[in-house]
């Protein structure tokens, strides 16, 4: 890997994962997986300092760092798993074989887009796994869609409020803290800022 940010995340996602007591061979698969993605990831964008280029990384860092997840196939997901852009979505065969059979299960299970309704279903029945995952996933887009263009602020916002939020509190409560501190300082600063402020991403 010759990007030496994501060295640079390669190495603090094995401290990380060293520190949850995950064994060699899950490190390495974690590490793994995220370099495959992150590869994947650089070639679609074409921009190795894009914003979403290490999202599959921060996302399990989410998880490691302020959840204490050490389900290592959720976390192995965590690093490929992507809710939102068609075109960054691993296919199952992918996920399955960089990942495992159990991590290509849960992903199975989380929804892909912003349908409401199908959205909030699926995630208040899956397995813990899988709403840790999804949950981390979408905050980390969360925390980076000020970089995005504007127009896309109002339908993620209402949709994470709608989606996300419910499951957070029943998720993880430093996680749900998160969100909820998220949620509410975004639509302050962002959403109900002056309507002539010149867009960032535009």
């Amino acid at each position: 890997m010759s990007d030496e940010r994501a060295q640079a995340m390669a190495a603090r996602l094995t401290r990380a994962a060293a520190q949850a007591e995950l064994t060699p061979a899950d490190i390495a698969r974690l590490v793994a997986a995220f370099e495959f993605g992150h590869n994947q990831r650089r070639r679609l964008l074409d921009d190795p300092h894009h914003p979403h280029a290490l999202h599959g990384a921060r996302t399990a860092l989410i998880l490691l760092e302020d959840a204490g997840f050490a389900d290592p196939d959720g976390l192995a997901l965590a690093v490929l798993f992507e809710s939102r852009f068609p075109e960054l979505v691993l296919d199952a065969d992918s996920i399955r074989r960089l990942a495992g059979h159990r991590a290509a299960s849960i992903a199975a299970s989380l929804p892909i887009g912003d349908e409401q309704d199908i959205a909030l279903e699926m995630l208040l029945t899956a397995e813990p796994a899988a709403t840790a995952v999804a949950l981390a996933e979408r905050l980390d887009h969360a925390r980076h869609l000020h970089l995005e263009p504007r127009v896309r602020w109002p339908t993620f916002h209402a949709n994470f409020e709608a989606v996300y939020l419910p499951v957070s509190d029943r998720t993880h409560p430093r996680l749900a803290r998160r969100c909820r501190w998220w949620s509410a300082m975004f639509a302050r600063r962002y959403l109900r800022s002056r309507s002539d402020t010149a867009d960032p991403a535009s």
